[in-house]
């Protein structure tokens, strides 16, 4: 009897990462791409970058023909992660995010992405985006801990011109009101996938976090 071929075409493995702002599922995604030697998409960036593109061009947030003809000119490969970075792109694109038609044809860019195996980090990357993902894990920290991260980035990067306290009170609020609409939305609303593996990071350093997620995706894989 002729021996079982080895040269099966393994499916290629997809690390999906969802989370609210500021959980540390971005950064993780990031360490977990390059141990695997994997690419990575951060789907936040399509939303923020299609948020940007219509408020240079003057379009309004909920126009959602120009959301659509925005996403369907972006080139996931070439998005600008500190560029998009800034809080009020982020404030942006959580009022895009919830346009059913742009979902659709992000969601359909970002299932072309992960074809070859890669590690996306969303929102609805385990439910709607890759649900047959191999790996899957819901990063999440306290609210107030998410706020003092994204505090900290900002401080960093506007260098402390805004007072300390009051930016921070902005950007909790900022966070909570995004957590709302994100949770709250008809359409892929945040929530861990049933075989999501949960991943608290309030208490954690990058480095406790990143190994704890090695330690599921590993497992997973393997």
């Amino acid at each position: 009897m002729a021996a079982a071929s080895s040269s099966a075409v393994e499916k290629p493995f997809v690390i999906a990462i969802d989370g609210p702002a500021a959980s540390g599922k971005g950064t993780l995604a990031r360490r977990l791409a390059a141990t695997f030697n994997l690419p990575h998409l951060d789907t936040g960036l399509t939303y923020r970058a299609v948020a940007k593109a219509m408020m240079e061009a003057g379009k309004a947030l909920d126009d959602e023909p120009a959301a659509v003809a925005t996403a369907l000119a972006l080139d996931l490969g070439k998005l600008d992660r500190t560029e998009l970075a800034v809080h009020e792109i982020g404030s942006a694109a959580s009022k895009v995010a919830p346009l059913p038609k742009l979902r659709q044809a992000l969601v359909e860019a970002q299932r072309a992405f992960a074809l070859g195996g890669a590690v996306l980090d969303g929102r609805d990357i385990g439910t709607v985006v890759c649900p047959d993902a191999q790996a899957k894990l819901f990063v999440t920290a306290s609210v107030e801990e998410r706020a003092r991260r994204r505090w900290n980035e900002e401080r960093l990067r506007d260098g402390a011109t805004e007072d300390g306290d009051a930016l921070f009170e902005t950007i909790l609020d900022d966070i909570k009101r995004r957590d709302a609409r994100d949770m709250g939305r008809a359409d892929s609303p945040l929530r861990p996938a049933a075989d999501a593996h949960l991943l608290d990071t309030s208490d954690l350093d990058i480095e406790a976090a990143y190994a704890q997620a090695l330690d599921i995706v590993s497992r997973a894989r393997s």
